[in-house]
């Protein structure tokens, strides 16, 4: 079964090799990666495709709709991980527009468990009506939430003891908001970029 996948892992490997034959033993090595990407689950959102980087230089949590809930314990330790063991300087939070999840969280219709995994959306939404309200087109009402759905959850990462703590004991670690465009390959960054406690007070 899935012989096809197999295949297309051999040839992946063996293009590897060719370009830089010490790249697995070197790969294996460790991971020394500068970057935690947190990103949504979409498959045409491939984390390390987007910024060019090769295994080892990002490391990667995803889920539905990019969220970085306090109360996820997979969410909270990867953040861990990567704070505190790997030392990364930089953790982006990756939405992207046309957002299942972003729009599955407003659209009125229940769905079961991921329902609840999407209520911080939905308080986003609550707190944002108003402004989103005033968007006439739908589309761009949800691109909107999207961006406002990072934000959120840059300021979840932001506030989290373990990057709190990082800073507290000088740590360099920044906190990057963007948002990918399927349309056209392109991030865009969000102007949210924490890199200490006193740049929470920037965030709505």
């Amino acid at each position: 079964m899935l012989e096809h996948l197999k295949e297309r892992n051999r040839a992946w490997a063996a293009r590897k090799v060719s370009v830089d034959p010490s790249f697995f033993t070197r790969l294996a090595g460790q991971q020394a990666p500068e970057y935690l990407w947190i990103g949504c689950s979409d498959s045409r959102v491939p984390a390390n495709e987007i910024v060019d980087l090769d295994p080892g230089e990002l490391f990667v949590h995803r889920n539905v709709a990019n969220l970085a809930p306090p109360q996820d314990a997979n969410y909270l330790s990867v953040l861990q991980f990567a704070v505190d063991v790997l030392k990364v300087k930089h953790v982006m939070v990756v939405g992207h527009y046309g957002c299942g999840g972003v729009a599955a969280a407003v659209d009125g219709q229940r769905r079961g468990l991921v329902d609840h995994w999407l209520h911080p959306i939905r308080e986003v939404h609550h707190h944002h009506r108003h402004e989103l309200e005033a968007i006439p087109e739908e589309r761009d009402r949800l691109d909107r939430l999207c961006e406002l759905n990072v934000m959120r959850q840059v300021r979840n990462v932001a506030s989290d003891v373990f990057v709190q703590d990082a800073w507290a004991r000088g740590q360099e670690l920044s906190v990057h908001g963007w948002v990918y465009s399927i349309t056209n390959g392109l991030v865009t960054d969000l102007g949210a970029t924490l890199s200490g406690p006193e740049d929470l007070l920037q965030l709505d």
